[in-house]
């Protein structure tokens, strides 16, 4: 069975990955079901409940870290100095960009690691992942 043939439960599940650190996508598989005739509202739904406890998974493997792991890895003190400025200068608010491409899995754990309080963050995360969610399936709600 292929993943457009999973239907809601696959929708789900690709948004719970594209929210971590596992590199895809679940953009396109929105776009092919609302293509298709699933209910738009369910599919941004249930989109958005996946890439928000996606989101959620990568703010509490941030919140698992170390100092010392960074270190191991070899992440330049700059690096952790600038992301833990940021967290500290706009706190939860970062969490509206979590939905970002590229950064946003960052974004996601630096706020766990940095320990942004987790509740605010949860909000404002899954604010911006609807909001994403919503633009990219304007045609099939107006």
């Amino acid at each position: 069975m292929g993943i457009f043939e999973t239907g809601y439960l696959g929708l789900f599940l690709l948004s719970f990955l594209a929210a971590t650190l596992v590199p895809i996508g679940s953009e396109g598989m929105l776009l092919v079901m609302l293509g298709t005739g699933y209910d738009p509202w369910l599919a941004i739904g249930l989109a958005t409940a996946g890439n928000t406890a996606g989101g959620a998974t990568s703010y509490g493997i941030g919140r698992m870290g170390k100092l010392r792991w960074l270190k191991l890895i070899r992440v330049e003190q700059e690096k952790i100095d600038a992301w833990q400025g940021r967290v500290e200068r706009y706190g939860a608010w970062l969490a509206l960009l979590a939905w970002a491409p590229v950064i946003g899995d960052l974004v996601a754990v630096a706020l766990g690691f940095f320990r942004a309080p987790m509740w605010p963050v949860f909000l404002l995360m899954a604010m911006g992942k609807l909001a994403r969610y919503v633009v990219i399936s304007l045609p099939w709600i107006l």
